[in-house]
């Protein structure tokens, strides 16, 4: 690398399925939180120290006395959190779709242990947010439809004090602002930032699609009236077209640097092989300045850029993603998630030494439930995926493998398992929840190696033993992993998964390893 090439950083920050970042300092320690919607467990934590280079040191939602998702569909569940640090406490609010709603957990630390989930009574809507002002009084910030609101997406930015000693809010309800726009659709994701005298109030607005955008207003006063920038929105990509590389840019943080430098982060996705966005929002880091009182966003271009020159910080260690996982430890690392709140220990790392072994349940991957799936984050346009696993199936309803899944009704299943009296291992595609078997292969051997590969929408799938891959189907299309044929607002995740498919079973899967590396 040359020190020209050291002196910038790439875009996105956080590759994959990282959407509606929330960003605090404290001192020179950056932290970053985003939404996980029905992934257990649930909000990932990141700590930097450059803002480039971003190492996860836990999960604010660990517990399953914290984080409910039974039966939840994928794109519910945790929504959009803000994460705040006040007089030695770290504060996330945030929301549960489908379940309880709005919240806010605090800890000590960073890394956790947060506490059990302050439920607010009275806390209408999604994306909340909190502010500490200078005198002391802290106030909740939200979003839901305006009380006279005439049309879907007609949103209203609101907010009230809270009591942080009693977790309650107070006082009464001020409506803020609807919006830059005339007629707004969904202005949401508020935050507020006090910044020489003014109240500066920044959202989103436009819908999480095609449309997103980043507006904000302004005023002396936190209850308002707030005043609309001129240059609104002040970050968009809807008039560049739907073939320009990075899409759908919205949903913001600002912080400022120990340094005087100013820094947002925001979602983004990449689109590719069309307007598919399998990765789905992930998170983008942008350059601030401020010019007349109002932030200038990517100055010079006006656009999110995939290349910037790095913010002026001691730079951080490169945090080197672990390309192979050989289950070697006695608990999963953070790269690791599970669909919906586990009810039941289905998976171990010890019965045998070096291996994750998954239980057969009867929870199948086509419903919303909490299957035995071990999986993480597709990250890059271009991947490969290897697992090697142990598995004698002992029905034609037991199968155990590989799975690609956006969601429940959206996904490829690489799977061993029983036809009459031979094991085969064959590709299942479930489109728009109709499953359709591409191809089988009798099976011999019980130690499977077993490949997805994909080049842009084209995934191959491979298995074989290890002296050779035998190629099983390739270049089967990848489109239905994206949000613009399932729908919702998450990311494709790879990984290993057991099922005996509405049966009871004592059976086991044991997996050697999982490796996943970027082509």
């Amino acid at each position: 690398m040359t020190k020209k090439d050291c002196n910038y950083f790439s875009n996105p920050i956080l590759p994959g399925f990282y959407p509606d970042p929330s960003i605090c300092r404290v001192n020179d320690d950056y932290f970053l939180v985003t939404s996980s919607f029905t992934y257990f467990p649930g909000l990932p934590i990141f700590h930097s120290k450059d803002l480039v280079n971003w190492k996860q040191i836990g999960h604010a939602l660990d517990r399953t006395t914290q984080l409910d998702l039974d039966e939840l569909e994928q794109s519910q569940g945790i929504y959009a959190p803000t994460i705040r640090y006040n007089n030695g406490l770290f504060y996330i609010a945030c929301t549960n779709v489908g379940k309880k709603g709005n919240f806010i957990i605090t800890a000590e630390k960073p890394e956790g242990p947060w506490s059990e989930p302050y439920w607010l009574d009275d806390a209408p809507g999604i994306d909340p947010s909190l502010f500490f002002d200078d005198d002391g009084k802290v106030y909740f910030i939200g979003t839901n439809e305006a009380p006279d609101g005439t049309y879907y997406g007609d949103n209203e930015i609101w907010m009230r004090e809270l009591d942080t000693v009693k977790m309650q809010l107070t006082g009464p309800r001020h409506g803020l602002w609807r919006g830059a726009m005339k007629n707004a659709v969904w202005p949401e994701g508020p935050h507020i930032y006090k910044i020489n005298g003014y109240y500066y109030l920044m959202i989103a607005e436009g819908g999480t699609d095609y449309h997103h955008s980043v507006t904000i207003a302004r005023s002396k006063s936190i209850t308002g009236p707030y005043e609309g920038c001129k240059g609104n929105p002040i970050l968009t990509h809807r008039h560049l077209g739907r073939k320009y590389p990075i899409a759908n840019v919205g949903h913001a943080d600002l912080v400022e640097t120990q340094n005087g430098e100013w820094w947002m982060v925001a979602l983004a996705s990449r689109p590719y092989g069309g307007y598919y966005r399998n990765l789905g929002r992930e998170t983008f880091l942008i350059p601030v300045t401020w010019e007349d009182g109002w932030p200038v966003v990517s100055p010079l271009s006006g656009k999110v850029e995939f290349t910037y020159e790095r913010p002026k910080l001691p730079p951080d260690n490169p945090v080197e993603a672990m390309a192979c996982d050989h289950f070697d430890t006695e608990t999963l690392g953070f790269t690791w998630n599970f669909v919906r709140t586990p009810r039941e220990n289905f998976y171990n790392l010890t019965d045998r030494q070096g291996y994750l072994r998954l239980k057969l349940r009867p929870a199948k991957i086509t419903e919303q439930k909490n299957p035995s799936y071990v999986g993480r984050r597709q990250q890059h346009i271009n991947f490969r995926a290897k697992t090697i696993m142990e598995f004698s199936p002992e029905n034609n309803n037991e199968a155990a493998g590989i799975l690609v899944i956006q969601n429940n009704n959206y996904h490829m299943r690489l799977e061993c398992t029983r036809s009459g009296e031979k094991n085969i291992i064959r590709l299942v595609v479930c489109d728009d929840g109709k499953e359709s078997i591409i191809a089988q292969k009798e099976i011999t051997h019980k130690r499977i190696h077993m490949v997805v590969q994909a080049c842009g929408q084209d995934y191959s799938f491979y298995f074989g033993d290890e002296n050779q891959l035998i190629e099983l189907s390739v270049n089967v299309d990848g489109r239905i992993l994206s949000t613009d044929v399932a729908g919702g607002f998450i990311g494709t995740y790879v990984g290993m998964f057991a099922s005996s498919n509405g049966y009871a079973s004592r059976n086991t899967a044991d997996f050697d390893l999982f490796e996943y590396s970027g082509l």
